[in-house]
């Protein structure tokens, strides 16, 4: 099973597929705004969002020795 997965490049697919579903959860479905220069503000501020999000959520890794 991992071959074929390691063959296709299944995993980064999947990988690809739960960070639309992130974002289409947290931000929503569609742009609100219809000027491009606004539907890229929308983007921007939609991503820095969503990555603090993720940032809050992944541990701190400290070395110990």
């Amino acid at each position: 099973r991992m071959g074929w997965q390691r063959a296709s490049g299944y995993g980064w697919r999947a990988l690809v597929e739960s960070d639309v579903s992130r974002w289409k959860r947290v931000i929503g479905d569609g742009l609100r705004f219809q000027t491009d220069g606004r539907q890229a503000t929308e983007v921007a501020i939609a991503a820095d969002v969503l990555n603090r999000m993720l940032d809050l959520g992944r541990p701190e890794y400290v070395r110990i020795a």
